[in-house]
Parts: structure tokens; sequence; C-alpha cells
């Protein structure tokens, strides 16, 4: 579907058209290429198309899947600060921390 619509836009058309392609030969599709391909679409405004142009649940069996693939397979990326390893109760030499003279 992504090949088709997004034919007016050479990003995501060539992006799609890598997908397919693997998809053809039966090989893994990595999710940074569909989270590249999400980026592009999403930034080109065809998904906007998409969703105007298809019903709610239409639009959700194109994506969804793709978006599944990419939750499942990108890393995470912690939000928080790195912790001192002194400060840190599984990894301190000693807790709880001698109080400060």
């Amino acid at each position: 579907m992504f090949l088709s619509e997004s034919a007016a836009y050479p990003a995501v058309a060539s992006i799609a058209q890598s997908a397919y392609d693997r998809l053809v030969e039966s090989e893994e599709i990595d999710y940074r290429v569909l989270d590249e391909l999400i980026g592009e679409a999403s930034g080109k405004g065809v998904l906007r198309e998409l969703n105007r142009k298809y019903s709610p649940e239409a639009f959700e069996a194109m994506i969804g899947p793709i978006l599944q693939e990419i939750g499942r397979n990108k890393p995470i990326q912690s939000q928080r600060p790195p912790v001192a390893p002194e400060d840190d109760p599984l990894t301190a030499p000693v807790w709880p921390p001698a109080p400060a003279r």
C-alpha cells in the first residue's frame, strides 16, 4: 500500500520499494527500515493522506502491523539520567552510604 500511495514522494517510494523487495525475497526487514519508512511518510504527509483517504479501520490495518514490528524490535532508550555507582543501592560497595562529616 505504501508503494502505490507514495509514488509522488520519491524518498518514501524508495524506502517502500526496498522493504517490498525484501519481502518478495523472503528476507527479514530491519526495524530501522520500517522506522525510516514511517518517519518519511509522516514527514511528507503520506500518512495524513492515507488517514484521509481510508476508513480508520483500513488505516489501522495498513499502519498497525508496521508500528507493531517497530515496537517489537526497536531498542528502548532510557530517559533517566545516569546514576553514579555509589548512589545506586544495587552497585554501591556500602549501603546506606556513610553520612557526610
